[in-house]
């Protein structure tokens, strides 16, 4: 944590804060030091983020007063179809799908970076780029998150030439406290530096991006399954520029991304159905089994109706509609969690619908089936950022599982996403797969505001649980009157719309774990990956000072820096 005055940067890395930090402090606003904070993550967190992936990216224009949200999702390329991760008539392993060249969606993250900087920054790639390269050639220590990462993901990288000579000995990962650099990807930002965003999609890079996907670098005798990505894919894609969604919860604004994102749905969602009840001189206990039986039934219908709005009639105002709420929260009972022997089935929010022009498609997808939640990874990266002039930055981003596919692109070393992976297998579905799709995500960056002035902002990664760190850090900080940093530290509990409640280890056998239990809740933890989510916050005081503040334990503990620190 670090209180201060100026510009302000939360990662999950030191040298991403330090690369950002650096960009401020050469006069660079949020969105200039964003992106170096970004790029250096692709070198230093490449498991998780890099620019074979895409993301969305929540800036707030202190002088414009406005949002804008640049959606930069992956999308699915002309020869997919909505069969693509099924054969035999049985959908595929989903270890076997993210291992494949299937899995790729097409990149969206340097298309994004050079829009943000065009449209609202004040330097160009060649600036903001030459931290990350430094640090790429220069090179840094593993450490044992590093380690930790790469462990999880070399069997996958064992699969592919490339990964392993980047991130492999003799098919072992690469111990702590090995000198590792990443030439391949000091060059690919080079290029990018000195010819732009369109060096990615056409020339060299997009060659080899495209025979990797194509032709997979297979080592020895490794199978895995093509994809079918094409030049005009790399061509045709468009960064998205959407307007924010936004809520209100206990007299806060809270600004956060619409669809194909689930995550600021979601969290609306939950928080909608949470405001129906006066939590003021509620327990600990009681809200917190509110929080997870209103995360049940917002997941519920997540699940069953949010998909790409460009392919999907998706029933937002009447999700969002604070009646809707109402009608959601009478199944909600205070002294007892809800059966989880079954799914809980979505609602019918179409009669709440303020638009009548809109179809009504509300049967289509909001059957038991629609209510299990797929396997999604873990494993994505979230900073924030702001600048003294008020400018704010809420970025998450990713290449989806640890590793992404798996693929390292030949001789520019960056690995690619798996990202049509959260497509669902099986129609019908608002996610299926389709040509030109964007697949649902559960990325959830928050921007609060209160009386007109921003009071914080907060993201996670973690797949799913994405949704439920951000809302439990605002329910945390809201309803149970913690500081942020507390908000951040607390034991997480992710509740998914499933048969247990998954929670990290030292929550089981403490007094929470108990006493919610009494209410009939029951835990399971993820064994290969215990901590939930890897949550970045600011907030912004009333004093003028702001404060950065980073995961204090988890993921191998962030980083949080301020330009000037108070005194």
């Amino acid at each position: 944590m670090a209180n201060g005055i100026g510009g302000a940067v939360a990662t999950i890395n030191e040298t991403a804060s330090q690369s950002a930090l650096k960009i401020l402090n050469q006069g660079g606003n949020a969105i200039d030091a964003a992106v170096a904070a970004a790029a250096t993550l692709g070198v230093t967190d490449p498991f998780s983020c890099g620019i074979g992936g895409g993301g969305f990216m929540l800036i707030y224009l202190a002088k414009e007063k406005r949002f804008v949200v640049l959606d930069h999702r992956e999308t699915a390329p002309a020869s997919v179809r909505p069969d693509m991760f099924t054969e035999n008539g049985k959908a595929i392993e989903w270890e076997d799908a993210v291992s494949s060249g299937r899995s790729v969606g097409v990149p969206g993250t340097v298309r994004a970076w050079d829009d943000a900087l065009k449209r609202y920054g004040s330097m160009q790639f060649k600036q903001v780029l030459a931290p990350a390269i430094q640090t790429a050639e220069q090179g840094f220590k593993i450490t044992p998150i590093f380690h930790h990462l790469n462990s999880g993901a070399a069997k996958k990288f064992g699969l592919y030439s490339s990964s392993s000579a980047l991130y492999l000995h003799e098919g072992k990962p690469l111990p702590v406290g090995y000198a590792f650099k990443n030439p391949d990807l000091a060059k690919t930002y080079k290029i990018l530096a000195q010819r732009g965003a369109n060096a990615f999609y056409r020339g060299n890079i997009a060659d080899a991006l495209l025979n990797t996907v194509n032709n997979p670098p297979v080592h020895g005798n490794a199978k895995v399954r093509p994809g079918n990505m094409t030049q005009a894919d790399l061509l045709n894609y468009e960064v998205r520029t959407r307007l924010p969604l936004h809520s209100t919860y206990r007299g806060y604004d809270l600004y956060a991304l619409g669809v194909p994102s689930s995550g600021g749905v979601t969290v609306a969602l939950a928080l909608n159905l949470l405001e129906n009840f006066d939590t003021q001189k509620m327990s600990r206990q009681q809200l917190e089994h509110l929080y997870l039986e209103a995360s049940r039934l917002a997941f519920a219908d997540r699940n069953a109706y949010i998909g790409d709005p460009e392919f999907v009639d998706v029933p937002l105002a009447g999700l969002l509609s604070k009646d809707y709420s109402k009608q959601r929260a009478q199944q909600i009972r205070l002294d007892q969690a809800a059966s989880r022997t079954h799914a809980a089935l979505p609602g019918d929010p179409y009669q709440f619908q303020q638009d009548p022009s809109i179809p009504l498609r509300p049967r289509a997808f909001a059957g038991s089936a629609s209510a299990v939640v797929k396997e999604e990874s873990n494993h994505t990266t979230h900073l924030t950022v702001s600048d003294k002039e008020g400018n704010i930055v809420a970025y998450t981003y990713t290449i989806e599982d640890w590793g992404g596919n798996g693929m390292v692109v030949p001789g520019y070393g960056f690995l690619l996403n798996n990202e049509l992976s959260d497509f669902d297998f099986t129609a019908p579905h608002p996610n299926i797969p389709e040509a030109g799709k964007r697949p649902r995500s559960s990325i959830a960056p928050v921007i609060a505001f209160k009386d007109g002035k921003p009071v914080f902002t907060v993201g996670s990664p973690g797949g799913s649980t994405i949704i439920t760190t951000v809302l439990q850090t605002i329910v945390n900080h809201i309803d149970l009157k913690m500081d942020m940093l507390r908000a951040l530290a607390s034991p997480r509990m992710s509740e998914r719309n499933l048969t247990t409640t998954q929670v990290e280890p030292n929550f089981i056998g403490g007094a929470q774990a108990s006493g919610l239990a009494r209410f009939g809740h029951q835990w399971n933890i993820d064994k290969s990956d215990a901590e939930i989510g890897a949550a970045n916050a600011i907030t912004f005081n009333p004093d003028g000072t702001v404060t950065a503040i980073s995961e204090p334990t988890r993921h191998g503990v962030g980083s949080a820096l301020v330009q000037k620190k108070a005194h």
